[in-house]
């Protein structure tokens, strides 16, 4: 994994401008072929966006129809296991839109939440006094704050189901970059190099990281996510969307990324 970000560091040129030399022509390789480098202010696609949207509508509209009974199967059992309600919303940060005004300028908001705000929808997971501060925390290994039924949906990725919902209102894609909440996402883009470039695609349910890497549990883990995030924005195209939505079921069966 070392290798890969040192490549994928000199593939966006180093650690100076966060963007690649433009007399390299040999810069870092993923596993999946050369990495295309991102050139404009946004993320450039090998096809339209309008067929990635097209995609996205009709994988999430497809999946909610055919997983209907499963999803209220799930909702029944989380509410006969804990005491609480079935969905848990949380403000999370989307795409940045500036990006492709190809400029920095000032908009309305009085801060710079780097990327458009909006609400996600998940199955709860875990108790209702999870954080009784308010204060986001980073999920553990047994952690006494998850349910029993949350833990089975958390090792399997269950609980994110409810965000096809996001995608259908265009919050969201099937597949791009986990998006962050705004306090997590304001301290990790001053710890972590190239963190707010994942803001340049819509947010996803599932992408290259999470097939590749289990939850995060500790700063190494984002940076590895980061890398593999900028991967997948370099070559974005609908066959490896595709391909990414064939293998988040094979990862979901291997309970990959246990918390």
């Amino acid at each position: 994994m070392a290798g890969r970000i040192a490549a994928l560091r000199d593939a966006f040129g180093g650690a100076s401008t966060g963007w690649p030399s433009p007399d390299d022509d040999d810069a870092g390789t993923s596993r999946h072929g050369r990495l295309t480098r991102v050139t404009s202010a946004h993320a450039d696609s090998r096809h339209p966006e309008w067929l990635h949207r097209f995609l996205n509508v009709g994988v999430a509209f497809c999946a909610l129809i055919l997983l209907a009974p499963f999803v209220l199967l799930i909702a029944l059992l989380i509410k006969v296991s804990s005491p609480g309600p079935v969905f848990y919303t949380q403000t999370r940060v989307g795409l940045d839109r500036r990006a492709y005004r190809g400029d920095r300028q000032k908009t309305r908001r009085e801060e710079d939440l780097g990327g458009r705000v909006f609400t996600i929808y998940k199955f709860r997971s875990m108790r209702v006094d999870a954080e009784v501060a308010g204060e986001a925390v980073w999920a553990s290994k047994d952690d006494s704050r998850i349910t029993g039924i949350g833990e089975l949906l958390r090792k399997t990725r269950l609980d994110e189901l409810p965000q096809l919902w996001n995608v259908l209102r265009g919050e969201m894609n099937v597949v791009g970059p986990r998006p962050e909440r705004p306090s997590i996402f304001l301290s990790l883009r001053t710890q972590v190099e190239n963190y707010h470039l994942r803001q340049r695609v819509k947010p996803g349910i599932t992408g290259w990281a999470q097939i590749n890497q289990a939850y995060d549990s500790c700063i190494d883990d984002v940076k590895n996510k980061v890398a593999l995030d900028l991967e997948y924005i370099a070559n974005r195209s609908l066959w490896l969307d595709l391909k990414i939505m064939a293998s988040t079921p094979l990862v979901m069966i291997g309970r990959k990324g246990a918390h």
